[in-house]
């Protein structure tokens, strides 16, 4: 394979989790009577620009399908964190009723909902048809469709051009990276800011967060491939904040090269950052995989040993990264009886792979099971809070990355 932005052969691997199916298909009760379709998932490095990605094996609208499963609306810290985002760019970059603003893969409207309650006019471009029905009931404008270059040029050509462009954990699933890119310039108003939120891969290292990698992310980013991608593709970064969201995230503010925004001194000190503890170096990359292995045979060891017991263990949060987990561990029903989940789109439904049953909150209240593994462990406040009640009978509950906790 290549690299999907500089081209250089891909030679080093970092990380190898076996074969899993999409982390999104979730399986119906007819479905369980069938084959599902399996993928290699293997990411690699290149050693030329530093694009940490998925090695191909299968198109995107495989993991982005009209039924697609995952509604950004779900999670009510995530929801705060957005209105928080909306405040503080209407604030930042003064829009008002006169401004655009455009989120690209505006999933069910969960932060354009934000910008139209202050009567700002947006659009959404959403290609799975599930989600975006759910954005237009709440009465937001969707484009149904992927976006690139073409579709750039074509809303620009419309008089659809922004002066704010949204792309929420998006930029990581684009499997042409640099067309994706050459969209936002064609679409930008001459002072008009686009802005970037994606896991940082220092963060995934560090907290070896191989649950995140599944393949509709084709691409594991730092600051320092960023910054060079989006220059290659006519934008430049002129701000960056670090988020806690996601396990750790990165917020980049870009602009076209020929604005005359600031560059703030935010964005040479994370790369400098970057460049110190190795980003683009190939010593850094190596010994992920012996951590991926380490975790795998913590959390099996775990399960085994409470099945030994005859102790009943469940889950919440039917996740793609819980998918991920499950998949490379090799974890059926006979060790996790069920998982919990608030979307009714996977409630009634099975887990890729794993086949393990989706089922509603108050089953919880029926099996009251001894251990609840956090699925989305980047939520574990949150669903700890919301369901505290099982500690009444004594209930525990488990994160298993970086490494086994019970909290």
């Amino acid at each position: 394979m290549k690299c999907r932005h500089c081209g250089a052969v891909l030679n080093l691997i970092f990380a190898d989790l076996g074969t899993s199916p999409p982390s999104n298909s979730y399986l119906s009760v007819d479905q369980l009577n069938g084959p599902e379709e399996w993928f290699p998932l293997r990411v690699l490095v290149c050693t030329s620009c530093f694009l940490v990605q998925t090695e191909d094996f299968s198109d995107r609208e495989k993991f982005f399908s009209d039924d697609y499963a995952y509604f950004s609306s779900m999670s009510s810290s995530w929801l705060r964190h957005c209105e928080e985002y909306t405040e503080k760019v209407v604030n930042k970059f003064s829009l008002s009723k006169e401004s655009m603003v455009i989120e690209v893969a505006a999933n069910d409207g969960y932060l354009l909902q934000y910008f139209l309650a202050k009567g700002i006019k947006t659009l959404g471009i959403e290609p799975t048809t599930s989600t975006a029905n759910v954005a237009r009931e709440k009465g937001i404008d969707v484009v149904e469709e992927f976006f690139g270059e073409d579709l750039g040029i074509e809303l620009s050509a419309k008089d659809y051009s922004a002066d704010l462009i949204i792309a929420n954990n998006v930029l990581a699933h684009v499997p042409d990276i640099d067309d994706f890119i050459l969209g936002f310039k064609e679409l930008l108003k001459p002072e008009g800011v686009a802005t970037f939120e994606f896991p940082h891969l220092f963060q995934l290292i560090c907290g070896a967060q191989f649950d995140t990698i599944y393949h509709e992310h084709y691409s594991y980013l730092s600051l320092y491939a960023v910054e060079k991608i989006l220059k290659a593709n006519g934008l430049e970064v002129f701000d960056v904040e670090e988020l806690e969201t996601h396990g750790g995230s990165l917020r980049v503010y870009a602009k076209l090269l020929s604005s005359t925004r600031k560059i703030e001194s935010t964005v040479s000190a994370l790369i400098n950052k970057e460049i110190d503890v190795g980003i683009n170096s190939s010593d850094f990359y190596e010994g992920f995989q012996e951590r991926i292995i380490s975790i795998k045979n913590e959390f099996n060891r775990f399960l085994l040993e409470a099945q030994a017991r005859g102790e009943v263990v469940a889950a919440y949060g039917a996740a793609a990264k819980g998918n991920t987990l499950l998949n490379y561990c090799g974890i059926r029903s006979d060790l996790i009886s069920f998982v919990v989940d608030k979307s009714a789109s996977k409630q009634g439904k099975f887990l890729p792979g794993s086949r393990i049953p989706v089922v509603l909150e108050e089953h919880l209240q029926i099996s009251k099971p001894e251990w609840i593994i956090i699925l989305p462990w980047n939520l574990t406040d949150e669903i700890m809070t919301q369901l505290e009640y099982v500690r009444e009978w004594g209930a525990k509950f488990i994160t298993a990355v970086p490494t086994l906790v019970i909290h």
